[in-house]
Order: C-alpha cells, then sequence, then structure tokens
C-alpha cells in the first residue's frame, strides 16, 4: 500500500524538474494521489499554473518552496508547505536565496574552469535562465559538450549504465566537500527562515533529514523545534528502513508532523518515483493545516 499523498515533487520551474507543473498534477491524479505540493528549489513559479491544475483534475494543491538553507556548516533543505507564494516577504527571501545561489554557482563554474573544462559562466546562465543553475544542471551542460567522452576524467558519465545518473554522479564527484571543484555553501542559515515562517502563512517541515549532506541529529531536532519547525518527512527516497525508523520515532518524541515526500524530479532522478513511497496519508495534511499560523 502507498500513500495517497506526495508533498516534495519538483517541476521544470526549478531548473532540475522534468515536467511542467500541470503535467505533474496530471500525472499526481492519474498514479490516484489525493494531494500533491510542488516544492521547487527556491522558487515559487509553480503557481498559480499548479493551482488551476488541481482545479482541473480534483486534486488538492498545496502552495509550497523548498528552501536551500545552512546551518553549522551543513546544507538544510526546508520545506514551507502552504506558504503565501505571492507574499513581498517570500519573494524577498527567494531574492535573496537567488543571489546566493548564483554567486555559489558562479564559483563552481570558475572552478572547473581551473581544472581545464570547457565551461563558461555565459553560456551556463544563458541555458538555465531565469532560475539560478543548480549543480546538476551545470553537470548536464557541461556532459552535452561534444568529444567529453575523450576526456578521461569524464568516460565514466557516458558509460550505458551511468548516463541516466550522469549529472547526479558527477555532482558527487565534482562538487562534493572534498572534491576538486568544491565550493563553500553560502545559502541563508536555517534559524533565519525559520524565524520568519510564521509571516509567510508557511508550516515548516524540514526535508529528507536523513541525507548525506544534513546528517540530522536529535540534537539538531530539538533546536529546530524550539525555534519553530512544525513537520519532518519521515518517509522519502533518502531514507532507508532504518532511518525512516529513526526519524519517525523523532518525530513522535518532538511532536513534528510526520510527512511523505517522494522528492521527485523526472530526468535528474530516473531512480525515484511519484507517488510511490509508502508512508503516512492524508491525515499529515490536515495535522498540518491545524498548525498554520
Amino acid at each position: 500500500m502507498r500513500a495517497d499523498i506526495d508533498l516534495h515533487l519538483h517541476s521544470n520551474k526549478s531548473s532540475d524538474g522534468e515536467y511542467s507543473p500541470s503535467e505533474l498534477v496530471k500525472m499526481a491524479y492519474e498514479v490516484g494521489l489525493k494531494a500533491v505540493a510542488i516544492a521547487d528549489h527556491d522558487t515559487v513559479a509553480a503557481y498559480p499554473e499548479a493551482l488551476e491544475a488541481g482545479k482541473k483534475w480534483g486534486i488538492e494543491v498545496i502552495p509550497s518552496v523548498e528552501i536551500t538553507t545552512i546551518y553549522e556548516e551543513r546544507e538544510f533543505h526546508l520545506l514551507l508547505p502552504f506558504v503565501d507564494w505571492r507574499s513581498s516577504i517570500v519573494q524577498d527571501l527567494i531574492q535573496e536565496v537567488d543571489l546566493r545561489r548564483r554567486r555559489e554557482a558562479k564559483a563552481r563554474v570558475e572552478k572547473l574552469r581551473s581544472l581545464g573544462f570547457d565551461l563558461t559562466w555565459e553560456e551556463v546562465v544563458q541555458a538555465t535562465a531565469p532560475f539560478p543553475p543548480l549543480g546538476v544542471t551545470i553537470a548536464q551542460i557541461l556532459l552535452k559538450k561534444k568529444n567529453l567522452n575523450l576526456d578521461p576524467r569524464l568516460k565514466k558519465y557516458y558509460k550505458e549504465g551511468n548516463r541516466a545518473r550522469a549529472p547526479y554522479l558527477f555532482y558527487c564527484d565534482f562538487f562534493m566537500e572534498g572534491q576538486p571543484a568544491y565550493v563553500p555553501r553560502q545559502n541563508i542559515n536555517l534559524l533565519e527562515v525559520l524565524e520568519m515562517a510564521p509571516a509567510t502563512g508557511s508550516v515548516p517541515v524540514l526535508a529528507h533529514p536523513g541525507a548525506y549532506f544534513q546528517r540530522t541529529t536529535r540534537e539538531d531536532l530539538v533546536l529546530f523545534r524550539s525555534k519553530g519547525l512544525e513537520g519532518l518527512e519521515v518517509f522519502t527516497s533518502y531514507h532507508n528502513d532504518e532511518q525512516t525508523q529513526f526519524y519517525w520515532e523523532l518525530a513522535d518524541e518532538l511532536d513534528l508532523v510526520p510527512t511523505t515526500g517522494s522528492d521527485f524530479h523526472g530526468y535528474y532522478k530516473p531512480h525515484v518515483q511519484l507517488g510511490v513511497i509508502k508512508g503516512v496519508g492524508y491525515e499529515s495534511v490536515l495535522k498540518l493545516k491545524q498548525r498554520r499560523p
């Protein structure tokens, strides 16, 4: 049995998603979901298109966004379901995050150039406009270039079994901490976003706490809860059974609403399918609604 919700989907408004907001909502309808949230990276550009598609297909679409933040030198992704996507506070937050992400992306491109890769900031901006380039999109732009399959450093990404996940694999090999094109995070502080969340109308939920780049501890969650965190994405494509159980117990202990989210992107994460994560169902949406500011 699978959940009837998916509160963590990405559209092509997020620069690393494959499908349009309306296509995503239709797909959610076809797999039998009752409610979804399109939580694109640092943008609410999926709205109002997604809301209109929800009315057409009879699915509840919850406005959301996934804000990239930092805490103690670790990157944390914060979901803001029920966000007032039209508010000036949200727009100002997104603009600040956008500036920081572009600064980080440009530094990544400069690192790649210093390694001898034929890639310019101008072509990356052109290919990803109007959104800030993410690590996987920079990788995709580079790997699409002609004759790069002859570079011995890149041959692994063109092998038959690796092609579908090549941008992700490149990200791990070049952009992660300790790798040759690593750039320190320049994101907005997580605690700062939690503080402003009530003014955005949202109910903050920490995405995939067990992800390799977050490594969320009990101590982290105790602090985040005291600063306004209301939910925890317990059921996600990032977690194995042991992690799911660990965060399920912490959600119960700390009175955090457990949620289900696949983190579906399409092409960039071919191993993640929409609406197949087993977890809590629509009751978690009702609980989140009760905590709206």
